[in-house]
């Protein structure tokens, strides 16, 4: 079963130790720059939330998520109190192995938690050429809406059905 683990000083190293394929470099930051991207976007007065990804207790991946603007210039308008997922990887040793579509469906259940305040929708953006992502993001009923988040596509998912 897939959980989420906040960072922590038990996990960090490990995190910061995953990685995906080479082929896979050039569409995600390395956990190392996406924790210190947390650091700043906490002490600036902004939402980070970076977490471990586990499964059966097995370190396999990194998530982070973001909540509301933080008024970066490149930033969508469904940003504004809206959930983000601005990071996320499984490791290339766990790759292959489904794992990446139950790791979203375990990090939306936790949005629709509402963790940091009501939200309508959550929203994450990848490279155009990221085909794979693209389709995992659809299979999770993610669509595209128009906006850009510098050069890549920003696709949005409701967190809660109509009927909330």
């Amino acid at each position: 079963m897939i959980e989420l683990h906040k960072v922590d000083s038990d996990n960090l190293w490990k995190i910061v130790r995953l990685s995906v394929n080479d082929n896979q470099k050039e569409f995600v930051a390395t956990n190392t720059e996406s924790i210190l991207e947390a650091y700043v976007t906490i002490t600036e007065g902004s939402v980070a939330l970076p977490f471990g990804i586990y499964e059966e207790g097995q370190l396999i991946g990194f998530a982070m998520f973001g909540y509301g603007s933080t008024g970066d210039e490149d930033e969508p308008e469904i940003a504004a109190n809206n959930y983000c997922i601005w990071r996320f990887m499984i490791d290339k040793k766990y790759q292959g192995r489904g794992y990446g579509k139950k790791a979203m469906q375990k990090m939306i259940e936790y949005l629709q938690s509402e963790p940091c305040g009501k939200a309508e929708y959550c929203w994450l953006s990848y490279e155009p050429e990221n085909t794979v992502a693209k389709r995992l993001y659809a299979s999770c009923g993610f669509e595209e809406n128009g906006e850009m988040c510098g050069d890549e596509i920003v696709a949005v998912r409701a967190l809660h059905s109509q009927g909330r």
